[in-house]
């Protein structure tokens, strides 16, 4: 592991654990056990850590969302199981996802790899689970992005209300307009 690795690691660890909030670069430097002038030397900026860190809690994600793909199990079990994960890790990095998201749509430069990342990188994985289930390949690139933008909806709105139990119901409909677009299909 090298030593940017290393700091990435440690940094997602803190997140976890303090979350973000108004935190200088100088303090998480001192969280993590270092200097800040160290993280600028791996990162940049305290802009450019963050980013770092988004970018890497969205690549694990999305790696757990490529083995669904392959995964043998019913697929709507392993959605349901995926579903949870993707919350449990929004409550953690919600609201740095879209602080930094913002930042992106704004092309500030330490958030422009974001752009795509954001959604391209899901969607080929979301695309293949769609084709799976026996959506035809245009009807599956569409739903995949529908889906996207839906979940990313209601993890907002989890951050912003705390309404899990709303919110919660709102997935399942997903689920169940995702079960009727398939058995409508087949």
């Amino acid at each position: 592991m090298t030593p940017r690795e290393k700091w990435l690691a440690q940094a997602i660890e803190y997140f976890a654990a303090n979350g973000i909030g108004d935190a200088s670069l100088r303090s998480i430097a001192a969280g993590l056990g270092t200097s800040h002038r160290v993280l600028i030397h791996h990162f940049g900026s305290r802009e450019g850590l963050l980013a770092e860190v988004v970018r890497a809690v969205e690549a694990r994600q999305r790696s757990s969302l490529a083995d669904l793909a392959g995964d043998e199990s019913p697929l709507r079990e392993t959605w349901l199981r995926f579903r949870e994960k993707v919350v449990e890790a929004a409550l953690i990095y919600g609201r740095l996802f879209f602080e930094l998201s913002a930042h992106a749509m704004q092309d500030r430069p330490y958030a422009r790899g974001l752009r795509n990342d954001l959604i391209d990188g899901w969607l080929p994985p979301l695309t293949e689970i769609c084709l799976r289930s026996g959506m035809g390949p245009a009807e599956a690139r569409a739903y995949a992005r529908l889906s996207l933008a839906a979940t990313r909806g209601l993890l907002f709105d989890l951050l912003l209300t705390g309404d899990r139990t709303g919110v919660d119901e709102a997935f399942l409909l997903l689920d169940r307009l995702y079960q009727e677009l398939v058995a409508g299909g087949r």
